[in-house]
């Protein structure tokens, strides 16, 4: 038990802030839907519900998978934070599905125009700075996991939404599904203007459709990043990166090999270089403990496995496309 408290502690913290939001969210919402019968609230609340699960179990996911190797999964359990992802996309689909079908019945069957319009306004208003709340904090997040934590203010904003790729898996699923959030929040909010005070009253409806529509754009693009995760993939950047400051050392002759595997929130390197023949052991060591120092000092590199060879006179590594 001493263990999960210590694994908890570790996990991603954006995650549970809007786990703990949105459970607010979604009840004073569910009551506002209850009370009024609002198609547009529902879909919110529908939305909210989904958040908060899912950001629960990321947040346990994350946490679970700083866990140590044992000895039946040696290679730990860095993948974990992707599977239940992949597991969170699914509750994400299925409301996403529900919210396009409450809409669309809602556009067959327009109702009059409903009253309950200030609580309607009031309770989304407040959903959706909360929401804007607990966005700018992912925000912040995807700053701090990309290595800029000195980006302060409005400038924030700007820098996670041009480098959300690099964001953490956790991280990046908590940013889309609150900017959907607040962008839901805002747009229920104009469809029930609109149908409150012209005569198109399936607005409400139409804004129920295109919530669902941005909840299944989460659910596509977070299932691919996952997907690939779970499956194994290369992080290219990061390669070429270490190909680079690689050869800053004259003394390596070639890169016979280098992979950069993500694992989950983490990123193991393999590495083979090939040096002179004529050089001592005790020279090859001091390089590839500098190597090794450097490429650990790299943003999310947990491991760094180095073998050393001597050169064979066939160049596999192009210095001018750093890749083998």
């Amino acid at each position: 038990m001493r263990e999960l408290f210590v694994l908890l502690k570790k996990g991603n913290k954006p995650a549970l802030w809007a786990s703990i939001i949105n459970a607010t969210i979604s009840l004073i919402k569910g009551i506002a839907y209850f009370i009024t019968g609002n198609v547009a609230m529902f879909a919110e609340m529908m939305h909210s519900i989904g958040d908060m699960a899912n950001q629960f179990f990321v947040f346990i996911g994350s946490a679970l998978s700083k866990k140590a190797p044992t000895d039946k999964f040696p290679n730990g359990f860095a993948r974990l934070v992707n599977l239940v992802l992949l597991g969170a996309v699914i509750i994400v689909g299925i409301l996403a599905y529900e919210t396009i079908k409450e809409g669309i019945h809602h556009i067959l069957h327009p109702p009059e125009a409903g009253s309950w319009l200030w609580l309607n306004l009031t309770v989304l208003g407040v959903a959706a700075i909360l929401e804007s709340f607990v966005l700018y904090k992912a925000m912040k997040e995807v700053v701090k996991d990309i290595g800029q934590e000195n980006v302060k203010g409005m400038e924030v904003v700007k820098v996670s939404l041009a480098n959300l790729g690099g964001a953490k898996p956790a991280t990046k699923l908590v940013f889309l599904e609150d900017m959907v959030a607040t962008a839901g929040a805002l747009i229920a909010m104009i469809s029930i203007l609109i149908a409150t005070y012209t005569p198109f009253h399936t607005a409400e409806g139409y804004a129920s459709v295109i919530i669902g529509v941005m909840l299944f754009y989460v659910v596509g693009r977070i299932f691919l990043d996952n997907a690939a995760g779970v499956l194994g993939v290369a992080d290219e950047e990061m390669e070429k990166k270490i190909g680079e400051f690689v050869f800053e050392h004259p003394e390596v002759r070639d890169i016979k090999k280098l992979m950069v595997m993500k694992e989950g929130e983490e990123l193991h390197v393999e590495l083979k270089l090939e040096f002179d023949p004529e050089m001592s052991i005790e020279m090859i060591d001091h390089v590839l403990d500098g190597i090794e120092k450097k490429i650990l000092n790299q943003r999310g590199v947990t491991e760094v496995i180095i073998e050393s060879d001597k050169d064979d006179d066939q160049l596999s590594w192009d210095p001018g496309k750093n890749e083998v």
